[in-house]
């Protein structure tokens, strides 16, 4: 308990403390005590900038009774005004603190935390619409560089039969748990579709989002999650069998925040 008139014997028990909040906010079970813990780490914050000022104060205060080892007042004095201007510098720095710490209290204060979440979202994988190179990506790559990937992207998407390119990429495999790209391909999202294109190696793709986690049927082939080099052909909507251009993967890869 504090003594409210033993230094040394407060400061052991703040030390102790302090560890023991650093031990225990490791881990918070329900994120609205965030709010409590930084209303009260605010309050520490302002004494422990006392704490500094008055320590300071001491220093200069009592200067002329400063000395170092040897005896020499005129060093231990030196020393204890050194010691005032750094922990001066130190209560000036615990004022940034102070605001930052205050701020964050008011962004936490403006959090609803919801209940934990039971149900795992599902999460999307990407799946190949149209994947064209050689003369055929030629023609894509001049949009892009004429009109943007946005454009070039509404023009692929004229490859995309909606159930039917769907099907063809399960049923081939062309379905991947990322966007599959080369080191040196360029990537861009707009919407559903994802457009990957290399200039350098002449090859552009149109991937549509898959947010359906299905398991794959036994005889189904397994989705591919790895990229390799492209091989030369073109696949539109419906999808001949033959080896993709991805190497296949082997598995598919008030004092309290406010609660409701």
């Amino acid at each position: 308990m504090p003594t409210f008139n033993n230094p040394t014997a407060n400061a052991t028990e703040a030390s102790e403390a302090l560890r023991g909040l650093a031990h225990a906010t490791r881990v918070f079970e329900d994120p609205g005590d965030t709010y409590a813990v930084l209303g009260d780490l605010l309050a520490g914050v302002r004494s422990l900038r006392q704490v500094v000022d008055q320590l300071a104060t001491a220093h200069v205060t009592h200067r002329v009774r400063a000395h170092d080892d040897a005896g020499d007042q005129a060093a231990g004095a030196t020393n204890a005004l050194t010691a005032t201007a750094e922990l001066q510098q130190a209560a000036a720095l615990l004022d940034a603190v102070h605001d930052r710490v205050d701020a964050a209290m008011a962004a936490s204060g403006r959090i609803a935390w919801h209940p934990e979440p039971t149900e795992t979202p599902s999460v999307p994988r990407w799946m190949s619409v149209v994947f064209l190179q050689g003369q055929d990506a030629d023609e894509v790559l001049a949009i892009i560089d004429r009109d943007g990937t946005d454009a070039a992207i509404e023009h692929l998407a004229g490859f995309d039969m909606g159930e039917e390119t769907t099907q063809a990429a399960l049923i081939n495999g062309y379905v991947y748990d990322t966007i599959p790209t080369g080191s040196l391909d360029r990537t861009t999202t707009a919407g559903s579709y994802a457009l990957t294109y290399n200039h350098d190696h002449g090859h552009v793709s149109l991937l549509r989002a898959h947010p359906e986690r299905r398991e794959p049927d036994a005889g189904a082939p397994s989705a591919r999650t790895t990229p390799t080099l492209p091989r030369a052909r073109r696949q539109a909507a419906v999808v001949e069998e033959e080896d993709d251009w991805f190497a296949p993967s082997q598995s598919s890869s008030a004092l309290r925040g406010r609660a409701l």
